[in-house]
């Protein structure tokens, strides 16, 4: 995680940028007391809206423990594709 200040920010904008985009990093630019804004990768932030998407029901939640479980002990199903 990188964090800088406003004044930095704006000296160095496209380095800064470049370093989210290229390595997935989160950029915390502090605006004072406990306030602040965050910058991700348009991809990190995709990843996350999608995490949050299939945990949203509780089914969803389900089926994922289960399918992590059916991993971690080899029980898992395998289907050929019709031609």
């Amino acid at each position: 995680m990188l964090t800088t200040t406003l004044s930095d920010f704006r000296k160095d904008i496209k380095s800064y940028f470049d370093q989210v985009t290229e390595s997935f990093d989160t950029l915390i630019i502090n605006r004072g007391k406990d306030t602040g804004v965050v910058i991700m990768s348009l991809e990190e932030y995709n990843s996350l809206k999608s995490t949050q998407h299939e945990l949203s029901s509780h089914k969803n939640q389900q089926r994922l423990d289960e399918s992590i479980q059916a991993l971690k002990s080899n029980k898992t199903l395998e289907k050929k594709l019709a031609e």
